[in-house]
């Protein structure tokens, strides 16, 4: 396989694994090849973690946690300071990581420089905030005593990030473990280890105590369930698929029980109704579903629309996919780049090929894109029933399936026919109707004439098999504490 010729003004940082701050190869000396998916090229070579690595890795956690290491002899705010450091070099070496980031995911590099780094600084600066105000309670109980409440850090966590954003999700898992004091060993996606190693630099030119942050690139069935599985790992927090969620879950029971925390899969449900705003609706649905190449948990993949506007959706919805800008992330003007690698391209041609068998119209789309790279046209399906494979199964791609609805009754319970629960929309002048969907969707986010809102302060994850717990908001440090009742005789 080629190697590839890399982008101008892009930078390829660390590639071994970060332990004890010291960039080290694997025990086993192996390296896997990650790939640029624009072209198929190799990038560069990096060490692969396995369960000795792992090992290693939770070893110089769990010393970092030790009572009188230089990371629990900090004070709360200085735990604070640390986390607005790394924000502050994150955003000083944004365009270079917007580059890294487009060069090894695929996405295009306007959209990773203008979402994915504002949104990954602000995550850190937004828990850096956090750090010194997480406490506990005083509590009035009967008798003569005095008692309250510690919230004291988990301990060892184990954390495992996904590849369809790799710095947002690496923010996402370390700004609040570390803000409670945690010690972190981060398994980030073979798929995309580079930018979350580049920041693994910045967290010791930050000044990150050796041992509080660790990570180690490698696959799931090797580095993921060592992880997971490990006794000396306290709590394990994972983003990926719902299958995978329940192997974590496995592994976590037959071992020490660890705490666990899922954010999972989804077929999220978008609805339309007739009396929408039809030119922002339109839009919207277009971002909630081909935003990141189809490839977010979240996305609006079954569109809803009410009967009486149906067909123009359909047809206007077909001309705007025609019009999405399909083609080479570094290039001016790019809406959508490849998917990640060619095992996700050839997973979402098989759903196009099923909506194709099982009667779904396709307005347009369901082609590759050149003849280099994973690229896939911007996909619509119309007359798309609850049965079809593609309105029940998450793709992860750029497949729009747009279904018919009649009423406001129906579409609910329509729309919580499914076993997921991550998140939902509605778009509607009737106030009514947007209090009646956000109040009886099971989704952990609903949103209302909008799509794809995020904020640090607002907790994001789903009901039923998307998951358990939540993330970010003051909601997402509850995952990474453990509560302490201490009660004196007065």
């Amino acid at each position: 396989m080629a190697t590839a010729t890399l982008p101008p003004r892009v930078r390829i940082g660390a590639t071994q694994l970060l332990i004890n701050n010291e960039w080290v190869k694997a025990a086993s000396g192996k390296t896997f090849e990650t790939i640029n998916p624009a072209t198929g090229d190799v990038i560069a070579e990096v060490a692969e973690g396995d369960a000795a690595d792992i090992d290693r890795a939770v070893k110089a956690a769990r010393a970092a946690f030790e009572r009188n290491s230089p990371w629990r002899r900090l004070a709360a705010a200085e735990r604070g300071y640390l986390l607005n450091r790394l924000a502050d070099l994150i955003e000083e070496h944004a365009d270079e990581l917007a580059r890294l980031e487009s060069l090894d995911n695929g996405k295009p590099y306007e959209i990773a420089k203008a979402a994915d780094l504002p949104l990954t600084i602000a995550c850190y600066r937004y828990y850096a905030g956090w750090a010194d105000k997480v406490h506990g309670k005083t509590i009035p109980i009967q008798g003569d005593y005095f008692c309250y409440t510690r919230h004291e850090p988990v301990g060892v966590v184990g954390q495992i990030i996904p590849w369809n954003f790799p710095l947002l999700m690496q923010a996402w898992k370390l700004a609040p473990a570390l803000a409670c004091g945690n010690t972190v060993v981060l398994k980030v996606a073979e798929q995309t280890p580079l930018s979350a190693l580049r920041v693994g630099e910045l967290i010791i030119e930050a000044g990150f105590p050796a041992g509080t942050v660790n990570i180690v690139p490698g696959y799931g069935p090797t580095a993921g369930a060592a992880l997971a599985r490990h006794m000396d790992v306290d709590k394990i927090a994972f983003t990926g698929s719902t299958e995978v969620g329940h192997l974590i879950m496995e592994a976590a029971a037959k071992s020490n029980l660890k705490r666990v925390t899922l954010e999972l899969g989804g077929k999220s449900p978008n609805i339309v109704f007739a009396d929408a705003d039809l030119d922002a609706a339109i839009e919207g649905s277009h971002f909630a579903l081909f935003f990141n190449q189809g490839q977010c948990c979240c996305a609006g993949s079954r569109l809803f629309v009410e009967e009486k506007v149906y067909d123009e959706f359909v047809e206007r919805s077909t001309e705007r996919a025609r019009d999405r800008k399909v083609g080479d992330p570094f290039a001016e003007g790019v809406e959508q780049g490849p998917q990640v690698d060619q095992e996700q391209f050839n997973k979402v041609m098989g759903y196009i090929d099923a909506g194709k068998q099982e009667g779904a119209r396709m307005t347009c789309g369901g082609g590759r894109v050149g003849d280099r790279g994973y690229f896939i046209e911007p996909t619509v399906f119309a007359d798309v029933n609850d049965d079809m494979k593609i309105a029940r199964e998450e793709i992860f791609g750029p497949v729009m399936s747009l279904i018919k609805f009649k009423d406001l009754d129906e579409v609910v319970e329509r729309a919580n026919r499914t076993v997921y629960g991550l998140a939902a929309a509605v778009w509607t002048r009737d106030i009514t109707k947007a209090h009646a969907i956000a109040a009886n969707v099971r989704a952990g986010t609903v949103w209302v004439n909008c799509y794809d809102v995020f904020d640090s302060a607002a907790p994001f994850g789903g009901f039923k098999q998307s998951g358990i717990g939540r993330e970010l908001g003051e909601y997402g440090l509850q995952q990474y504490t453990e509560v302490k009742t201490v009660t004196i005789k007065i």
